[in-house]
């Protein structure tokens, strides 16, 4: 897919279908949130899979909207170690993640943290890492074929600002 394509037409989703992700695209959404840049090569992240049901519905109670971690194919918690937090880093690796998973027809979803204790909790982080965001991807429950649209048709129907609005060029 054509990276812009995929930025203009990728959508949050927040229902998933109930199959399972296909082989390997898990692998490769984790791969691409590892591939992402930081700040002096540090990747000062882990990306936390709760594999256990237990973990899961645990997880869903600290979120927002518990709804999108239970009944997605995969769930991620992108959590930052160290001292020093590149919260920026945090954003491109799961930027990363999102474009991957739309890239493979899989939708995806980032789920604030409501309850950020039990969130770590059910995460088992350790006392030096801490959570950022949860990611949710599955496969969509209703279809949207990008190709649909050229990335101009996508970008006049997203519910975004106008350019002008937020682009201040300064002399």
């Amino acid at each position: 897919m054509d990276t812009f394509l995929a930025i203009a037409s990728r959508r949050d989703e927040r229902r998933y279908g109930h199959e399972p992700l296909p082989e390997g695209v898990a692998a490769r959404i984790l791969d691409a949130g590892r591939l992402a840049g930081s700040a002096s090569n540090r990747q000062p992240w882990v990306f936390v899979v709760p594999d256990a049901r237990e973990r899961i519905e645990e997880l869903a109670r600290a979120v927002y909207v518990p709804d999108n971690v239970l009944g997605a194919g995969l769930v991620v918690g992108v959590a930052m170690t160290g001292k020093r937090r590149a919260q920026f880093d945090a954003g491109r690796a799961a930027q990363n993640m999102l474009l991957a998973a739309w890239n493979e027809g899989v939708s995806s979803c980032p789920n604030g943290v409501a309850d950020p204790d039990a969130a770590h909790a059910a995460l088992g982080l350790g006392e030096d890492e801490t959570l950022v965001i949860v990611l949710t991807f599955g496969i969509p429950e209703r279809s949207r074929e990008p190709g649909s649209r050229t990335p101009a048709e996508w970008s006049a129907r997203a519910n975004r600002r106008p350019l002008d609005d937020v682009v201040r060029h300064v002399r």
